[in-house]
């Protein structure tokens, strides 16, 4: 059963049937590893495959990336015979990216990187912030946020159509006909901000208009001097108090639990 998991790691693997033993072996560790082996509370596997012309082909053979949901079957049977536990909706989505999330897991001898989130566990916090636009053009300077509000879109336009045609209502909005230089680099749907009740904060993720090769999401936090990209849509960053987020260009806002309203 899985020889693959046996053999001599020294060396990365450099064709598709190696890429990919190596691939499967690293997410059975990290299956065992995430809720102490027991997979029930796993929503989702992602996998970030560095974007490199020159073995991007590998990898995607390795992936079976033209072939819906065998490569996901073939981790589901790893799961089932290591008796993991994944639940039926478990989801696996593959990305291939310039750089990782510092979240991601580095995969040892291959340019890729993986994360494994799990459920959010019912603990009841709650919590209210202010986002304030500190340069760009919005309905409001300052927007109240809190825990009970759900999911809050920030983009171009309050109501804009995204491309599969629907429209999206955007809570933190900046008018597309606006003067200021600074609106028109901003994405339609470029991210939105989550409240976390397992940590107890404001989580800001990109959306599809907020990731490379479209526009960018840069923060800079008030407690280091590193600046942090989103390069993902499924990994966020934690909000803390005077926070600093660019938007596209320079459209920037700050993240604070008090009013200067």
């Amino acid at each position: 059963m899985f020889d693959i998991f046996n053999r001599n790691e020294n060396k990365g693997p450099k064709d598709v049937k190696g890429v990919r033993d190596a691939l499967l072996r690293s997410i059975k560790d990290e299956l065992q590893k995430a809720e102490g082996g027991e997979g029930r509370n796993i929503k989702g596997i992602y996998l970030f495959i560095g974007d490199d012309s020159v073995a991007k082909h590998i990898y995607e053979s390795a992936v079976y990336v033209d072939e819906d949901n065998r490569f996901r079957d073939e981790i589901q049977k790893i799961a089932d015979d290591f008796d993991l536990g994944l639940p039926t909706n478990w989801v696996l989505e593959t990305a291939f990216l310039n750089e990782f999330p510092a979240e991601a897991i580095k995969v040892g001898g291959l340019n890729c990187a993986i994360f494994i989130r799990t459920k959010d566990q019912s603990i009841q916090k709650t919590g209210a912030a202010f986002v304030r636009i500190l340069n760009g053009e919005a309905e409001k300077k300052e927007y109240p946020i809190s825990s009970v509000d759900g999911k809050l879109n920030i983009g171009r336009e309050k109501r804009a159509q995204v491309e599969d045609g629907f429209f999206r209502l955007n809570h933190i909005a900046f008018p597309g006909d606006s003067a200021n230089e600074a609106n028109k680099y901003i994405s339609r749907q470029h991210a939105h901000i989550q409240w976390n009740n397992e940590e107890g904060c404001f989580m800001l993720f990109a959306d599809e208009g907020g990731i490379p090769p479209a526009n960018k999401i840069k923060i800079r936090s008030a407690s280091s001097e590193n600046l942090v990209k989103l390069n993902s849509t499924h990994i966020g960053h934690r909000l803390e108090e005077g926070d600093q987020v660019i938007l596209g260009e320079t459209a920037v806002f700050e993240f604070s639990y008090k009013s200067e309203i």
